[in-house]
């Protein structure tokens, strides 16, 4: 299994939700976060805002589904045609062990 991590505009999560769910992908965990990438921030006039506000969505999936996840998140998190700075990144790491709560029970 793994952990892929999206951070991404606030303005595209109920749509990359949405998307991830029709596409079989209803287990998402979302964070509200801040933080910056190599533009540093954004500078409006004398103000410089560099912890800009993103949302992050967590998902652990089975390896085999992790392509399909990272394009849904690509194509629906992207703002416009191209793109622009700052739509986001998105993170994959394996997963070792997977435990619930309620029953103790291991899941890897």
């Amino acid at each position: 299994m793994v952990l892929v991590r999206a951070i991404i505009r606030p303005e595209k999560t109920a749509l990359v939700i949405n998307e991830l769910n029709d596409a079989g992908f209803p287990a998402v965990t979302k964070l509200d976060v801040a933080g910056r990438g190599r533009q540093r921030g954004i500078k409006i006039g004398d103000v410089v805002y560099d912890e800009i506000p993103k949302e992050m969505l967590m998902l652990v999936v089975k390896e085999e589904d992790k392509d399909d996840v990272v394009k849904v998140l690509m194509r629906t998190a992207k703002t416009g045609e191209k793109g622009a700075f700052g739509d986001g990144k998105i993170f994959v790491s394996p997963v070792e062990e997977v435990y619930t709560i309620s029953s103790a029970k291991k899941e890897l």
